[in-house]
């Protein structure tokens, strides 16, 4: 893991607790020294905080996602406004903890995070005639490019990287909706994303490729049965 913080009675109390708990732990005070660091070495989490000196947490973020890396990432924050969590979702952050925080709640969300589904750093996903660039962001289907939105390329990477599974609406809506604690359901605004997105990839005298699987969810490949 690595941990980024700049206050330093901070950073040394969560390494020492991490690494009694078993974790191997690296730190950084700086968005700079982080990204030094996760240039050069392999890591399975980082837990960053958001205020850093120079670049800040957002940024670092900002410069990992765009090179194509998929770290699961632990924003801390005092920053408790829904658009600044927006910010953070739509910058790459997988989650947040609210400054000040319980060590307990820490280790809990860093291992729920390492047990999501892993995201490879493959580039070209595919399945059957479809294949999508995940760096690039472009579908193809049969030699055609497939136009889709920003919101369906994400749908669509989220079911090629777990095709041949069913992928609930829940699922989806903690993956890349990134919504945990909503009043209201999303299911509605899913199903509508789906049924466009089926309609893209599925065209007419194709392959069914998008399978709906009702009352559980939907499949990309695979016997629809």
């Amino acid at each position: 893991m690595l941990v980024v913080e700049d206050e330093q009675k901070t950073l040394d109390s969560l390494a020492e607790g991490l690494r009694m708990e078993a974790w191997a732990v690296e730190t950084a005070a700086s968005g700079e020294e982080a990204l030094g660091l996760l240039g050069r070495e392999p890591f399975d989490l980082v837990v960053l905080d958001w205020m850093l000196p120079g670049r800040d947490g957002i940024d670092v973020l900002r410069q990992v996602r765009g090179t194509g890396h998929h770290i699961p990432v632990l924003m801390l924050t005092a920053r408790s406004a829904l658009s600044d969590r927006v910010v953070g979702l739509d910058s790459g952050a997988d989650d947040f903890l609210a400054k000040p925080f319980a060590f307990a709640e820490l280790l809990a969300r860093c291992r729920a995070l390492l047990r999501r589904p892993a995201r490879t750093a493959d580039r070209l996903l595919r399945c059957a005639d479809l294949q999508l660039d995940t760096r690039a962001r472009v579908a193809v289907r049969a030699g055609q490019e497939i136009p889709l939105t920003p919101r369906e390329v994400d749908v669509l990477e989220y079911l090629l990287r777990n095709q041949g599974q069913v992928v609930t609406r829940e699922m989806l809506e903690r993956d890349v909706w990134k919504q945990v604690h909503r009043m209201t359901s999303l299911d509605n605004v899913i199903d509508v994303q789906m049924m466009r997105l089926r309609r893209k990839v599925d065209v007419e005298g194709a392959e069914r490729l998008i399978h709906t699987l009702r009352g559980v969810g939907y499949r990309l490949g695979g016997d629809p049965e």
